[in-house]
């Protein structure tokens, strides 16, 4: 019986001809019947793709065939189903694109990458060395969410730092303002869902004085390979696919409120009124009720 699967991906490695990857890439995912989004710039490859796992599994050798992206990490993980052609349910079509940057910031010009990645980012730890951080320096450790507010409302890491920011774009005014000056004296550890927007957010961190900068390699996706939610981690991770998100083990916390009444929730969902493209965390029960922003109008 075929076997839905998910790759979530990343490679930082310059590329002299991002349009002519985009064609390869697109030929590539495009023949093997796989759905999904990738990216491509001047400095790697971002990918998000579903499909039946032989057609992943070929499309992981043939991308890996390329030399500049054979020490990918591909991170795997389950997906809802196919249906009669084979393809994912968890995403609507293929789409292959070049862009300035292949996760968007804003700040291409701040951005430094060479043959073994990002320049300039911050140390980057395994799980257990991230546990082994813990251990000897405490509460000293400040985590740092890499993602946008509604993400860390389902799940995050214990005490985490959570900016207030609705897009990755609003990051650099976020740090330029100064709000987390009090943490440069201090070992940060930023984390995101598989690790490519730490790549970046550390850099830039590093770059505006702060002096010890973490980056928690692989991302939630690796931590929760290996601890579940028998460590440090609380909630669900939200994912950009038909799945909303993903928990790790069957005893995952529940830590999202809903935007409507209040209650214990891990969904999100996006308004209903076309007016608006806004995304909130609402249960079940209230997903049909009135846009939150409407109704606190």
């Amino acid at each position: 019986m075929p076997i839905a699967k998910i790759l979530l991906y990343y490679a930082f490695t310059p590329l002299a001809d991002p349009d002519a990857v985009r064609l390869w890439q697109r030929d590539l995912a495009g023949s093997l019947g796989l759905r999904g989004r990738i990216l491509i710039s001047k400095d790697g490859l971002n990918g998000t793709l579903g499909g039946e796992l032989r057609a992943l599994k070929r499309y992981v050798r043939a991308t890996r065939d390329y030399p500049a992206f054979k020490h990918i990490d591909f991170k795997w993980s389950e997906g809802t189903g196919l249906d009669e052609s084979g393809a994912s349910l968890d995403f609507p079509k293929l789409s292959v694109k070049v862009r300035d940057e292949i996760v968007s910031f804003g700040a291409p010009e701040e951005l430094a990458v060479d043959g073994e990645g990002v320049v300039g980012g911050g140390t980057k730890l395994t799980p257990e060395a991230l546990h082994e951080l813990v251990a000897e320096r405490g509460d000293e450790v400040a985590f740092f969410d890499g993602r946008n507010a509604l993400e860390a409302a389902i799940g995050r890491f214990a005490g985490a730092v959570v900016p207030d920011v609705e897009t990755t774009r609003d990051f650099v005014a976020e740090l330029d303002s100064g709000k987390y000056d009090d943490l440069k004296g201090r070992p940060v550890v930023t984390y995101c869902t598989g690790g490519i927007r730490c790549e970046v957010l550390s850099s830039l961190m590093v770059g505006r004085g702060f002096g010890e900068v973490y980056q928690l390699d692989g991302g939630i996706v690796r931590y929760g390979e290996r601890f579940g939610d028998d460590g440090l981690w609380q909630g669900s991770l939200y994912v950009f696919d038909g799945r909303g998100s993903i928990d790790f083990s069957d005893h995952a916390a529940v830590i999202g409120e809903c935007a409507r009444c209040g209650g214990a929730t891990n969904r999100t969902a996006n308004c209903t009124d076309t007016s608006c493209d806004a995304e909130f965390v609402l249960c079940a029960s209230c997903d049909s009720a009135a846009c939150p922003a409407h109704a606190a109008a």
